[in-house]
């Protein structure tokens, strides 16, 4: 038999309307994620611990836009008791779209922060677009959404649903309490929040993570989840490659590849995951160019690398375009003279960075998707067991 062909008027809107009728038809509780970092992480966090007790279906990669969204949806199948998916957006708008495609009856909220500032016209515009997803949910949704951040706090105004918050404030229906990283490149933290009190070890780094954590956990918490399996889902969970991911070089050189992206806020999160690596030697931050950023895109990269020299980095290799102006904020804050170099290339900085390199050393690769850290990340793994083990007789310093 022939296939049937359909004649639509528009491909992309008769995708996202197929969608929303197969998500309708299927009928079961499904999770939309919003922010403007650790979406994915939550995402997956979240699948973590619902599969403990339930059929997950959940957003793969980064199928989470206009046209992600929808193939996330087709592949429900009837076996699938919840579904946790992932909301990006770069322009007002898009947020709603993808909500009335996705019709959740529990919208999560990570946070605000400045990216696609190419697009926007301030932090609060982003906000307002982020807000498009508690706007939109149904009656009698859920709203799950960061206490500690003021611009989503406010987002609970002429909402009446249910609303559950997170974070490490007073005030937060599940705070995280006793945060301290784990020797292993992990974090330890206490949760108190209704019908828990307990203690969890997860094999993430940063106080960034832990909030990802507990924006799962909150999440979890709508469908009575227990405390003992979040500690198993989060005990057992493996991050996903090139966020937050620990990599051991011999001898004795950690790499933190979190080269999947990069804003201003995610960069301070994980400089200050960075200060505090226990037992470091030297910190070394492999720092490309932070993108879409718009106008405001030289300070935004002079703010961070002065928060490199005032959280102790030893060493600052800029990578590409306005990571220049990450050099000119460092040697403002204090940054050591002749510590601070730029590159055209993560080629460059790699070679760079591998006659720096001796035992101890704790090396943070973090950029924009289109700055290719990772090639960095690539070069000094297939370099193991080549690299220097002594002073920096290469470099002449």
């Amino acid at each position: 038999m022939a296939p049937a062909l359909l004649v639509v008027r528009d491909t992309t809107e008769a995708l996202q309307q197929l969608a929303r009728a197969v998500r309708r038809k299927w009928g079961r509780q499904l999770i939309a994620i919003t922010g403007s970092t650790g979406k994915s992480t939550t995402k997956e966090l979240t699948a973590a611990i619902l599969a403990r007790r339930f059929s997950v279906w959940k957003s793969l990669g980064n199928l989470n836009n206009h046209y992600g969204l929808p193939l996330t949806l087709l592949a429900l199948e009837p076996s699938h008791a919840v579904a946790v998916t992932e909301l990006a957006m770069s322009a007002p708008g898009e947020i709603e779209l993808l909500t009335r495609i996705a019709e959740p009856q529990v919208g999560v909220v990570t946070n605000v922060a400045p990216v696609h500032l190419q697009f926007f016209d301030s932090i609060d515009s982003i906000a307002r677009a982020k807000r498009e997803l508690i706007a939109n949910l149904p009656q009698g949704a859920t709203a799950v959404l960061n206490h500690d951040d003021p611009r989503v706090r406010q987002f609970t105004d002429g909402f009446g649903g249910r609303v559950v918050t997170f974070g490490f404030e007073a005030g937060a229906d599940f705070r995280a309490l006793d945060v301290y990283p784990d020797p292993s490149g992990g974090s330890r933290f206490r949760v108190r929040g209704p019908s828990f009190d307990d203690d969890f070890h997860l094999p993430l780094a940063g106080r960034h993570n832990v909030q990802n954590a507990l924006a799962a956990l909150a999440t979890a918490s709508v469908f009575h989840v227990p405390p003992a399996d979040v500690q198993l889902a989060f005990a057992a969970f493996q991050g996903l490659p090139q966020r937050s991911e620990i990599l051991t070089l011999s001898p004795g050189i950690t790499l933190i590849n979190d080269c999947y992206n990069s804003n201003p806020v995610a960069m301070e999160r994980m400089l200050e995951t960075l200060a505090a690596w226990p037992g470091a030697g030297r910190r070394i931050v492999v720092a490309g160019e932070m993108l879409e950023l718009g106008p405001s895109s030289p300070e935004w990269h002079r703010s961070i690398g002065r928060k490199c020299a005032e959280s102790g980095v030893d060493w600052l290799l800029a990578v590409q375009g306005d990571a220049q102006f990450f050099l000119e904020g460092a040697a403002e804050a204090g940054l050591a003279a002749g510590r601070g170099c730029f590159f055209s290339t993560p080629e460059e900085a790699a070679e760079f960075c591998r006659r720096l390199l001796r035992p101890g050393d704790v090396v943070l690769l973090k950029g924009s998707r289109a700055v290719h850290l990772e090639k960095a990340v690539e070069l000094l793994q297939s370099w193991e067991g080549r690299l220097p083990a002594g002073p920096d007789a290469e470099l002449g310093i």
